[in-house]
């Protein structure tokens, strides 16, 4: 289990030696301040390391300027750092990908973005956690499944979706849909969706399955809510009655809510970009009663800067409990968002605290 950046300068004693070593990972978490010089940086400045003595620490740039220090004109601790001016400029090429109705070569985005290519898309990838070509036909792909429900042929969904052959789009496309494209264009034709709601303590959760196994775990305040929004993603599917065998499915995911320790032997179907299932592997291996931020699990799949990137994907999970984005919190152990509500995330994560104190 990681630790969560935060716990890393929890004390003083971690604060200095962050300070000490000019730890880049600590920007942004903390500042300091010297009480000889009345300035107050951030702990990877450059500048002269100050004794110990002299030093104080604060969580925010106003706590420190409210007790009588000036900002640094070295690192400016008050500024955007350069790593945050990084952050905005990728994010604004992500829009331009996704906005633009033709593809853009490497050498346009990092034009764009007034990098080398070879810089550009090193940064790239160690901010999304993929590569721009990967990001592009990511998006492709999206808009091949919106196109699907508006168009009346397959092929001019994919060229709509500014795929050059088709043959780019079939090659891994029911990975993609989770069944052929003419299926997924058609609602789900001919797919045989089972689904049942149950009762849990946390209100009604719909479970759904195709024949490759659990493609949707949900939990709604009313069954009318939940099936609507079954029928909004498969609205053509051939929705089967509950047999005995799968209401032996819906019982152990029920059991998995209950106590999240028993683990759940049920296949999945899951459906989503190799991003998002390498983050999704990932929480599988959070054990329950404990939580980790998005910057742990983004050092888990070794890309450490794609914290945004792994909190889309977490947002992006369909299989509530089977795949524990609830585990996931900000490094300073706030909750952040759920899919099914804040509160649901707090009661899950309460429940497992209690039952691993009792383990």
């Amino acid at each position: 289990m990681q630790i969560a950046i935060a716990e890393l300068f929890s004390t003083d004693a971690l604060r200095w030696d962050a300070v000490a070593s000019r730890d880049r990972q600590a920007d942004e978490t903390f500042f300091y301040a010297v009480t000889t010089t009345g300035v107050y940086c951030r702990p990877a400045c450059a500048s002269r390391l100050p004794n110990r003595q002299n030093v104080r620490f604060f969580q925010t740039c106003t706590e420190a300027e409210q007790a009588g220090f000036r900002p640094c004109k070295r690192c400016q601790p008050n500024a955007m750092s350069p790593r945050e001016e990084q952050v905005q400029l990728i994010a604004k090429i992500c829009t331009l990908i996704e906005t633009s109705e033709e593809s853009l070569s490497l050498n346009e985005l990092a034009v764009t973005a007034g990098l080398s290519p070879y810089h550009f898309q090193r940064l790239f990838k160690e901010i999304v956690g993929v590569t721009p070509k990967r990001y592009a036909i990511a998006q492709r792909e999206q808009r091949v499944r919106d196109s699907l429900q508006q168009v009346t042929s397959v092929t001019q969904a994919i060229y709509n979706a500014g795929f050059s052959t088709s043959s780019q789009f079939y090659a891994g496309a029911s990975d993609k849909l989770g069944m052929a494209a003419s299926q997924y264009k058609a609602g789900a034709t001919n797919i045989e969706i089972r689904f049942a709601i149950a009762q849990s303590f946390l209100g009604l959760v719909l479970v759904a399955a195709t024949e490759r196994g659990v493609c949707a775990i949900e939990f709604g305040d009313t069954p009318e809510m939940l099936t609507e929004r079954l029928k909004t993603r498969f609205p053509n599917a051939q929705v089967q009655e509950s047999d005995p065998t799968f209401s032996n499915w819906v019982a152990q995911v029920i059991g998995l809510i209950e106590t999240p320790d028993r683990g759940l032997n049920l296949p999945l179907d899951i459906q989503g970009t190799a991003f998002q299932q390498r983050v999704w592997q990932a929480l599988q291996t959070i054990p329950p009663g404990t939580t980790v931020s998005y910057a742990d699990v983004a050092k888990q799949i070794n890309q450490p800067t794609a914290v945004r990137a792994v909190a889309t994907a977490c947002a992006a999970n369909t299989l509530a409990i089977a795949i524990p984005c609830h585990r996931v919190v900000r490094s300073n152990g706030d909750l952040s968002g759920y899919r099914w509500g804040i509160e649901r995330k707090r009661a899950l994560l309460e429940r497992e605290a209690l039952r691993r104190t009792t383990y």
